[in-house]
């Protein structure tokens, strides 16, 4: 598998800031899922660029953004796919899944249809992408709260049950939206990290590294969820 892919820079890119080069030291696909008009690539938006548009229209295919960020002492370029949610795009999307480390799964709270397709997603996506993908499950849209018809509690119980970080949102005012990619990636810096350390500990103790990529790590344990956390993040007064 491509290098870039598992959160390794094949060839070291380098950043630009206040005139002087910075090596950027990982690079970490992401992809956007959920159904369509959820708000994607509006949370994209807000993320790489700041931005949120009042006349957006519907992803067709597959298309990315980049945002350079720094992050225990780590230069990081997350790369993150903006999927199309429309069923007649699934196929094509299907092939970005594969070489993930991240997954940020939002639905709308205003909407209850799709966060009951939440569960259709994380199956796919899990049946695509590597065991040790970290999946962010947003609520978006957390400003509309007269309009919510998915309470945080199922929420807060879906992801808890299926291992998932979660979080609510609102890519219009931009709550939440940095703190969930942050925390997110975060989560794919631990994974690479680990990764990185056993990969060099079997070497070191002549084992086969190579046996190790195929293994799974799993650092999403439920006490590690800190879902309260995440919540009292969510009540966001947006």
């Amino acid at each position: 598998m491509n290098q870039e892919m598992n959160g390794f820079e094949a060839d070291p890119e380098r950043l630009q800031e206040n005139g002087h080069d910075q090596k950027i030291d990982y690079v970490f696909k992401v992809v956007v899922i959920g159904d369509s008009a959820v708000g994607k690539t509006q949370i994209l938006s807000r993320f790489t660029k700041n931005e949120f548009c009042f006349d957006s229209k519907s992803t067709i295919g597959v298309e990315f953004q980049t945002r350079t960020v720094t992050i225990n002492g780590k230069v990081i370029k997350a790369q993150i796919w903006d999927t199309a949610g429309q069923e007649r795009y699934r196929a094509v999307t299907s092939a970005y899944y594969r070489g993930a480390l991240g997954a940020m799964l939002v639905y709308d709270i205003t909407k209850r249809q799709t966060f009951d397709h939440v569960a259709r997603w994380v199956e796919e996506l899990r049946a695509h992408a590597d065991n040790s993908i970290v999946i962010m499950l947003i609520g978006n849209k957390a400003d509309l709260v007269d309009l919510r018809a998915v309470p945080t509690e199922n929420a807060v119980e879906f992801a808890e049950d299926q291992g998932l970080f979660f979080s609510e949102a609102s890519a219009l005012s931009g709550d939440n939206v940095d703190a969930a990619f942050f925390r997110l990636l975060e989560e794919i810096n631990g994974v690479v990290s680990k990764k990185a350390l056993e990969c060099g500990n079997g070497k070191i103790n002549g084992g086969d590294a190579a046996m190790l990529k195929g293994s799974k790590i799993d650092i999403i344990s439920g006490s590690e969820l800190e879902i309260s956390e995440m919540k009292k993040l969510s009540a966001c007064s947006c």
